[in-house]
């Protein structure tokens, strides 16, 4: 008796479905990723196949709460907590692709957030070092990335405003928080040739992003667009 009742549970196991999203919706998914970088991304001009190609790749609704997952491929931010929010799809292509980034590249991003820009850069460069100033936030983006297998991405906790010297110089560094103004600190720790992008401005006031370059220490700026970030904390 024992045994009949042990091998229908082991039957029972056999026709169950596995553990993990539905192949169904997995499709689901795929096809709106697919469509947002279609009609948000390169219906407004984004070129850059490194980076279209890491936008279909990567899973933007397993980097957002449960509660907003129906949203995830929308052209619109999303909260993530304490007061955070995963920038909009167009904006994380817009900024990737103005440091053109190459497969050599070891890339600075400052706000680590839920950790999908890092995502996004890891499947176009060598190594990406990512910093989080909210504790809880950079805990999970760095068990999430983890458990993603973005095994060259190295999450930091701490103040991004001073960048981490001990890793540069970087040949990229995208700041994804609003700035009252551009660290000196990650100007110094851009190497030659390097490029950073970053919101500048009053979190009350227009924010404006900006690209910096830096060519044998001279350093150049261009404003691009108004745009509207959370508050660069410290």
């Amino acid at each position: 008796m024992v045994r009949k009742v042990l091998l229908a549970f082991i039957l029972l196991l056999m026709v169950l479905p596995a553990a993990g999203p539905h192949p169904a919706a997995n499709k689901q998914y795929d096809r709106l990723r697919r469509k947002m970088v279609r009609d948000q991304i390169q219906a407004r001009g984004i070129t850059n196949r490194p980076t279209l190609q890491a936008m279909r790749t990567v899973e933007r609704h397993l980097f957002v709460d449960s509660l907003y997952k129906d949203w995830a491929y929308e052209d619109t931010p999303l909260p993530i907590g304490y007061e955070q929010t995963i920038s909009q799809p167009f904006m994380v292509a817009y900024m990737t692709s103005l440091i053109n980034p190459k497969p050599h590249y070891r890339v600075l991003e400052i706000g680590t957030g839920s950790g999908y820009q890092a995502a996004v850069l890891s499947g176009i460069t060598d190594s990406v070092f990512t910093i989080e100033i909210v504790p809880e936030l950079g805990k999970m983006a760095k068990d999430r990335l983890k458990e993603l297998g973005y095994d060259n991405v190295c999450v930091s906790i701490g103040d991004g405003y001073h960048g981490i010297p001990e890793k540069a110089p970087f040949d990229a560094i995208i700041v994804t928080a609003g700035a009252k103004d551009i660290p000196p600190a990650l100007i110094e720790q851009l190497g030659d040739g390097g490029k950073m992008v970053i919101p500048v401005g009053s979190p009350f006031m227009v924010q404006y992003l900006m690209l910096v370059e830096k060519k044998k220490e001279k350093v150049t700026t261009q404003t691009l667009m108004p745009v509207r970030f959370v508050p660069f904390t410290r």
